[in-house]
């Protein structure tokens, strides 16, 4: 449009607008049968039972207002702000543990429990101090687990794939993350130098990225073993792959405890591992047996009745593999054979806790990540739940006074909860309260990209009341893609104990590390000791 033509066109849009004729695009959207769940069945009713579900209890103000009052007490009597040094450090990590996961995962405890879920809290939720951490990485709007891994270990924000390496270094160039310069230390060396006692915990593989960043340094988190390192273009003999970082160098070979899985990164190709399959390693290096030759005392443990009945008083060290590649689902594992999280958890503190010096430790929940990617919430849920309950047994093994102990997740999914769904409704299943244009009823979660969009062959959505609601059910996602994908919010953090009031506000999540060394007194920054 030439300038003269709009110069004419604003005493036409001045009447209009006197005239009272809406021209903003701006039109209302709420729409009250949909927010009371009465559009999906197509009539009007005041009758509450053709609506949603209300507790009758919640219907009287005063239910609210004790609430209230508990929450004011709860708050006023919190104990005067802990500024002591932390003796300990735990750190619980849940990965691919979006806000919107947590509080999904806190519907399903309830409803596991026979209530209608949103009222429920998990264990961490009710620790007395909370915050959120920024996620993106050096040269990543949305992150993955290395580069997050890099800054909530090593206090430092990275590129995508690197791991305890500057962002100086890019994908694959192994030259660059061999420069001094450009090598990084974690929370698990600066404890290590003042004479704690370290370790980690995962349900994924003992090299995956997330433990990694606190021994690893790799400007490819795929080189677990030399063979990976190959497949790449690498030397493997130039560019150590992380299998043996963790065995033979600092800090890797200083740690007390090691559990998960991936067992296959430290055996050669001719040797069969403990769980029946082959090894993966090219050069013929037996890791494991290199591991016991450093630590003659050491413990190897590959199942859950080695795992309990093995004495923490008599093994310096203890290295725990409990499968050959990542470990099962909790829902799919052998009760029997693979410990849980919480017994891992247990073991790893009592043998930590023996030095009088103090200890840090990394627990992840690495497996809610696997679920989210597959967009088969059942099974995140459900990992994040196991989760819950290792921060709980955590915090009730170790003294508030002295042990901090810190949650947060490296990213989050693209996961929702949306749609208007009434109290109770199963979280795993379909929102009975809303349709979509074309009057077919949709599910609660929804995940942005995944590998089932539910079409028909008209490119019409079908209806899922008899697909969604098994716990392996895949969910549906708009963006056809093979797995789900990651989120760039912000996530959660929540602490508690000595200094945990420091973990409050938005924060960048390479600051957590540095927080967790001040309280404890470790590493070359700002310690509570130097008050």
């Amino acid at each position: 449009m030439h300038l003269f033509e709009m110069h004419l066109l604003f005493p036409i849009l001045e009447l209009l607008a006197l005239a009272g004729t809406a021209l903003s695009r701006v039109q209302e959207v709420h729409n009250v049968l949909e927010l009371t769940g009465q559009k999906a069945s197509r009539e009007f009713s005041t009758d509450v039972a053709n609506g949603k579900y209300t507790p009758p209890e919640e219907m009287d103000p005063q239910f609210w207002y004790k609430i209230a009052d508990e929450e004011i007490a709860k708050r006023l009597a919190l104990p005067q702000l802990n500024t002591d040094k932390a003796k300990n450090v735990i750190m619980f990590l849940g990965d691919g543990m979006p806000l919107a996961t947590v509080t999904a995962a806190r519907i399903l405890k309830g409803q596991r429990q026979g209530k209608t879920g949103e009222e429920s809290s998990l264990s961490f939720e009710r620790f007395p101090y909370s915050g959120l951490s920024r996620t993106y990485c050096a040269n990543a709007q949305v992150p993955d687990s290395a580069c997050t891994a890099t800054a909530y270990l090593c206090g430092v924000k990275t590129n995508i794939i690197n791991i305890g390496v500057s962002a100086a270094v890019n994908f694959n160039n192994c030259t660059a993350s061999q420069d001094p310069a450009n090598r990084l230390t974690s929370i698990a060396e600066w404890s290590q130098d003042s004479g704690k006692s370290t370790g980690f915990v995962t349900t994924t593989t003992l090299t995956h990225a997330s433990p990694s960043g606190a021994y690893a340094k790799t400007a490819n988190r795929m080189w677990q073993c030399d063979t990976d390192v190959t497949k790449y273009g690498v030397d493997a003999s130039t560019c150590i792959d992380m299998a043996t970082q963790l065995v033979t160098q600092t800090p890797g070979k200083n740690f007390e405890v090691m559990f998960g899985g991936g067992m296959g990164k430290f055996l050669p190709k001719t040797v069969r591992d403990s769980h029946g399959k082959i090894g993966e390693r090219s050069d013929g290096v037996n890791l494991l047996a290199r591991w016991q030759a450093l630590h003659a005392k050491g413990a190897l443990v590959t199942n859950r009745k080695q795992l309990l009945s093995l004495n923490v008083s008599t093994a310096t060290n203890i290295i725990g593999a409990f499968q050959s590649g990542l470990m099962d689902f909790h829902m799919d594992a052998d009760a029997s054979y693979q410990p849980t999280l919480s017994e891992l958890t247990e073991v790893a503190i009592k043998k930590l806790s023996q030095n009088e010096n103090g200890y840090f430790v990394f627990i992840e929940g690495g497996l809610i990540d696997y679920g989210n990617h597959y967009t088969q919430a059942g099974y995140a849920l459900d990992e994040a739940l196991e989760f819950e309950k290792a921060i709980e047994l955590a915090r009730n093994i170790t003294d508030i006074k002295d042990t901090l102990i810190v949650v947060t997740a490296d990213h989050g999914h693209a996961v929702s909860i949306a749609g208007y769904p009434g109290r109770g409704t199963p979280i795993l299943g379909v929102n009975q309260h809303d349709t979509d244009i074309n009057g077919v009823k949709y599910s609660v979660l929804n995940y942005a990209a995944g590998p089932n969009q539910y079409l028909d062959e008209n490119g019409q959505r079908i209806p899922l009341d008899d697909i969604l609601g098994p716990d392996d059910a895949i969910m549906p996602s708009y963006i056809a893609k093979e797995i789900g994908v990651h989120s760039g919010e912000d996530v959660g953090v929540w602490a508690s104990g000595p200094q945990s009031h420091l973990f409050t506000g938005v924060m960048q999540q390479s600051t957590i590390p540095h927080l967790m060394a001040y309280a404890s007194c470790v590493g070359s920054g700002k310690k509570v000791c130097d008050n």
